[in-house]
């Protein structure tokens, strides 16, 4: 049976088909306007339902066996927040910690790392891409990101979602924090992982939740996760670029 796989690209140029065949003459005269399709790449005027009505056949990354894992796995980044808060969370083996889901959502949430656990799962065996260039692979269980999205009940104009981390990282005690587009977002190996190698997340590795956002580098996977935010835009946080490395210079979109 062939596939059909869908690329950025063919995202792009279905979106805008779509767009145009929505807007009439006058729309199609403003989206063919100088610089108008180099907006439009950055996915910001597609609809929620455009988006979504496109998210059936992406592209996996490639899964692998158990044989296959790595005997190491690098911790990166934070390996123990320094937080008062995440220090209280891990006291109390994160019995009290909560995973808050709000923005641009009609049904804000707030979870308990038992009540993630209770929804469907998904296990995957894939390949860590650090920008640094090291790779590893490790084994991932975890709550569909997309799932929980759909209880949340995202909003017409959602756009991005972003993830608030309690590794405080900023001189002046910001938090670290990602964000990705719904395409990302709703992708069958996006996932909040509380399990690696079949055991708890441990603390060097995100506990007690981490993104995992299988196609694009390590960066993007943000770890001590505490809140998901759904926006229609990333402009008001940190510097506005999207990330805390987006910040310093990394690529918002790192795809692989």
């Amino acid at each position: 049976m062939t596939r059909k796989l869908l690329t950025r690209r063919n995202f792009l140029h279905v979106g805008t088909t779509a767009a145009i065949a929505g807007v009439g003459y006058a729309g199609y005269r403003a989206m063919s306007a100088p610089g108008f399709l180099g907006v439009l790449e950055s996915a910001e005027y597609a609809t929620l339902n455009a988006q979504r009505a496109l998210l059936t056949n992406q592209t996996l990354a490639r899964e692998f066996s158990p044989s296959d894992m790595s005997p190491v796995f690098k911790a990166n980044g934070t390996t123990m927040p320094g937080g008062v808060a995440y220090q209280e969370f891990l006291a109390n083996n994160f019995s009290s910690w909560r995973l808050r889901v709000d923005g641009l959502v009609a049904n804000p949430m707030s979870l308990s790392l038992a009540d993630l656990k209770r929804l469907p799962q998904r296990t995957q065996i894939t390949r860590h891409d650090c920008v640094e260039g090291w790779s590893a692979i490790g084994k991932w269980t975890g709550v569909p990101l997309g799932h929980i999205l759909e209880q949340a009940q995202l909003a017409p104009n959602a756009r991005y979602v972003v993830f608030h981390c309690l590794d405080d990282v900023y001189e002046d005690g910001g938090n670290y924090y990602e964000s990705v587009d719904l395409f990302d977002a709703f992708h069958p190996q996006t996932i909040l992982a509380h399990t690696m190698n079949d055991q708890a997340l441990p603390v060097a590795y995100g506990a007690p939740l981490r993104l995992r956002v299988e196609r694009q580098l390590g960066y993007k996977h943000a770890k001590y996760l505490t809140r998901i935010e759904i926006v229609d835009n990333y402009a008001n946080f940190g510097q506005g670029r999207g990330g805390f490395w987006e910040d310093r210079g990394y690529e918002w979109y790192a795809g692989i």
